[in-house]
């Protein structure tokens, strides 16, 4: 077999991790946010704090069904020395307002009824299954910070709190597909799903051209595929003639053809075809530029464990390590090339750093979560 012609696509040095993550904070800014509606807001990053516009509940509020009285008068109330109710306690369900003069409530089996005389068999602290005026929020507490990502959990809480509107970014990525045959479509959807998880919002181009796709309006595009040294590889080359690359070349393992740049004053990040390969990319550089685009503050969340056994690395390289939970910690299941099965039976993956020559067995690392 005769050796693949010369292309312009050859990678002369491989960049850092660190000088990678440069050019992502030099080449891309926070997007200009704008006003979201909270219902369709899942997943994007504020831009301003959100806070209480009013104190929830305005006033106290029931949290449980039961008899609405005053503690004092139920004190000294037992199934022995029932306590006459006079006027008779009224009855509240979970969200009604309590009566002026009440201030906790009984359960329903605790007032005995007999006709018209209502009689109280137990004693309630003060408050006992009342929430308190402001209780849920004062008028102007903080709810949400600026830079952090809204969760289900939160649109839920603001709702209910009557947030309508909030200040957001939800950076917009074109993915570029070069070559759907060759899986190119399947990492598309894998980066979709990541992307949209990051809070950024995606349109996925696999039927225009490569330099179209890339001055097209977005925030900043991926393109998969087309990264390497081989005699069909020119996205770089594409990229080259329509704006800059900044880097092609990343230390890290596996994704060491990863290329980033710029067009049309959008960054551009490239990412192999195999989808190992793109998913580390992913990992290390591409979930940063969207959080850089988003505005966002937040950190990957990461859980700390033990190593059942150790991982040797090579100085110099970035090196994702997908891992597996055990009874002895965490396994190590594969590094360099990753296989898909490997992939589909990983918990999470752990970063060996380019100063790192590895970890022992028994060294405490952190865990992050797959896309």
């Amino acid at each position: 077999m005769n050796p693949p012609a010369e292309t312009s696509q050859r990678i002369a040095r491989l960049a850092p991790l660190k000088e990678v993550l440069a050019q992502v904070e030099a080449l891309a800014w926070p997007v200009v946010p704008r006003d979201v509606a909270l219902d369709v807001a899942l997943g994007a990053v504020l831009a301003t704090d959100v806070t209480a516009l009013e104190s929830r509940p305005a006033q106290p509020a029931a949290v449980m069904d039961g008899w609405a009285v005053r503690a004092e008068l139920v004190q000294d109330a037992g199934a022995l020395s029932p306590v006459l109710l006079s006027p008779a306690p009224v009855w509240v369900e979970v969200g009604d307002r309590l009566p002026p003069d009440a201030d906790t409530l009984l359960p329903p089996d605790a007032v005995t009824v007999r006709g018209n005389i209502f009689e109280a068999i137990a004693r309630a602290a003060p408050g006992t299954g009342v929430l308190a005026a402001g209780g849920n929020a004062a008028s102007g507490a903080l709810l949400r910070r600026a830079g952090e990502r809204l969760r289900a959990s939160d649109i839920a809480a603001l709702a209910a709190l009557g947030v309508a509107i909030v200040h957001a970014r939800r950076p917009n990525i074109r993915i570029a597909v070069r070559n759907p045959r060759l899986g190119h479509a399947i990492v598309a959807t894998l980066l979709k799903h990541a992307v949209e998880a990051a809070g950024g919002t995606v349109e996925i181009a696999s039927d225009l051209p490569l330099e179209r796709a890339l001055l097209d309006s977005a925030d900043a595009v991926f393109v998969i595929g087309g990264t390497g040294q081989g005699k069909r590889d020119a996205s770089v080359t594409a990229l080259a003639r329509v704006g800059r690359v900044a880097i092609h070349g990343f230390g890290i393992a596996p994704g060491e053809t990863g290329a980033l740049g710029e067009a049309g004053g959008r960054p551009v990040l490239l990412f192999p075809g195999r989808l190992d390969a793109a998913l580390a990319v992913w990992l290390l550089v591409g979930s940063k530029l969207v959080a850089r685009l988003a505005g966002s503050t937040e950190k990957p969340p990461a859980v700390e464990a033990r190593l059942s056994r150790k991982i040797a690395s090579p100085v110099g390289i970035a090196e994702v390590v997908p891992v597996r939970r055990g009874a002895d910690g965490l396994e190590p299941l594969a590094s360099g090339l990753l296989g898909l099965a490997t992939l589909s039976r990983a918990d999470g993956w752990i970063l060996v750093p380019p100063e790192s020559e590895g970890f022992p067995a028994g060294a405490m690392v952190e865990m992050q979560a797959l896309p």
